[in-house]
């Protein structure tokens, strides 16, 4: 069963951060693009499906690579803002689909390549969305997941400031927990890489909705922790320029389905 709660949060955040947080991304330089294509060297005959498409901009930067794409997201007005992105870059090959990610409306095997990106930290169980992207991706195809991966000891610090700053995070896994649920799945690793994507603070606040008066608090504990380099959040935030930026630390993982 869908964890009712969690997607009411989620759809109350990202129905409010749809637009803020496209511009968000348009911005930002598509740091997991490069390892992608390098892991899974998506071919032309390939049906891809990404798993909270979000915005659409993986999708979008990967369809005229492959046969087919479709995005699923839960949130109508993200798919929106895929569908308005799709209609700017001029490309047919992507259809998006509403749906819950822990119940995809596709059966085994549909798809050669299942991707996911920056969600898993919105669900109340990754396994169980990683368990039906290995269901729907056909025998010899590939899984590939970027996702946020604090340091072990930064996890719990992590968690509490942005749960704070984006009520609909839930954990935010190390890149350890992500593997292991790959390898209880019974896939095949086939590339492992880390990066860290930087943003200034304020344009991520801009794209944040919580209760009133949290921001400012968000903002001043980010300040405390850029000021004194002392990074007890585990995002490395600093002072450039007289602005805080973060860096969000970043695993991406790919695996073959056996």
């Amino acid at each position: 069963m869908p964890d009712l709660e969690q997607n009411a949060r989620v759809l109350d955040q990202f129905n409010k951060q749809a637009a803020s947080y496209a511009a968000l991304i348009s911005r930002s330089k598509n740091t997991s693009l490069a390892a992608f294509l390098d892991a899974v060297k998506p071919v032309r005959a390939d049906r891809m499906l990404d798993v909270g498409c979000g915005t659409g901009r993986f999708a979008v930067a990967v369809a005229p690579l492959v046969a087919r794409v479709v995005g699923v997201d839960l949130t109508a007005a993200m798919l929106e803002q895929a569908r308005r992105l799709q209609a700017d870059s001029q490309i047919e090959n992507i259809e998006w689909q509403q749906a819950d990610v822990t119940e995809l409306p596709f059966a085994d095997g549909e798809f050669t390549l299942v991707t996911s990106s920056a969600m898993l930290h919105h669900v109340a169980s990754p396994a169980r969305v990683m368990a039906e992207m290995r269901r729907v991706c056909a025998p010899g195809g590939r899984i590939f997941i970027s996702d946020l991966t604090p340091h072990r000891e930064k996890v719990a610090a992590f968690d509490a400031i942005e749960i704070l700053r984006d009520p609909s995070h839930v954990h935010a896994m190390t890149q350890a927990e992500l593997r292991a649920i790959g390898t209880e799945l019974g896939l095949t690793e086939i590339a492992v890489n880390e990066y860290v994507a930087c943003m200034p603070l304020e344009a991520v606040l801009q794209t944040s909705f919580p209760e009133a008066g949290m921001l400012e608090r968000v903002r001043r504990l980010y300040s405390i922790d850029a000021e004194c380099g002392a990074d007890t959040l585990g995002f490395g935030a600093r002072i450039e320029n007289g602005e805080v930026i973060v860096a969000y630390p970043m695993s991406m993982v790919a695996w073959a389905r056996g």
